[in-house]
């Protein structure tokens, strides 16, 4: 196992500045990415759950959505200690805020499924989930994957766009997953084929 460390130099350009109307310091980022332990499992419950707050409140009613929310808080630490999958734990400039959980698909022979990809919104626009694709990513293909593949909700445009600009393109298919509300909801299937 090795973990990434990017140290990303972020510099605006006087061009840029006024094109966008900001001012912007030289700016120096440091992202890690190491693999989650059973010990993790108050931040990556932390970082789920805020980030289901903020992207997916809308498809549920109030009653089940705190329920769910707080279920996400509570579950990582047995998922971490059984092992069944890799749970990689991105930071930037040493606070974590985004996790993957991945492992090879129940579905399809030699192939992976990047299983939960979430980051906390304190963390939304800043790279770190870049450095966190990338590493997942290096990490499948170490493992042998040729192929992976996930699930994302159909109207959550923000997500969609996150994995086209990983690499990722829409397979086509289509499902309904109930979340345990009783209510199916549309999903989309992205794939990328390492090269």
């Amino acid at each position: 196992m090795v973990d990434l460390l990017l140290h990303i130099d972020c510099k605006c350009t006087l061009f840029a500045e006024a094109v966008r109307g900001q001012y912007c310091d030289l700016v120096s980022r440091v992202f890690t990415v190491v693999q989650a332990s059973p010990e993790d499992g108050d931040v990556v419950g932390e970082i789920h759950a805020e980030s289901w707050r903020a992207a997916y409140a809308p498809f549920f009613a109030p009653e089940f959505f705190a329920e769910a929310v707080r279920r996400r808080r509570g579950r990582w630490h047995d998922v971490l200690a059984e092992g069944k999958g890799t749970a990689m734990l991105a930071a930037l400039d040493g606070r974590r805020l985004a996790f993957s959980y991945f492992g090879s698909s129940p579905t399809r022979l030699e192939s992976a499924e990047i299983f939960g990809f979430y980051g906390h919104p304190d963390g939304w626009g800043t790279g770190v989930a870049n450095a966190l694709v990338t590493a997942s990513l290096g990490r499948l293909r170490e493992e042998g994957f040729r192929r992976v593949h996930l699930w994302t909700l159909r109207d959550t445009p923000q997500s969609r766009r996150f994995y086209a600009k990983s690499g990722f393109v829409e397979s086509g298919a289509v499902r309904g997953h109930d979340f345990g509300d009783g209510n199916l909801i549309e999903q989309v299937e992205y794939e990328l084929v390492f090269r």
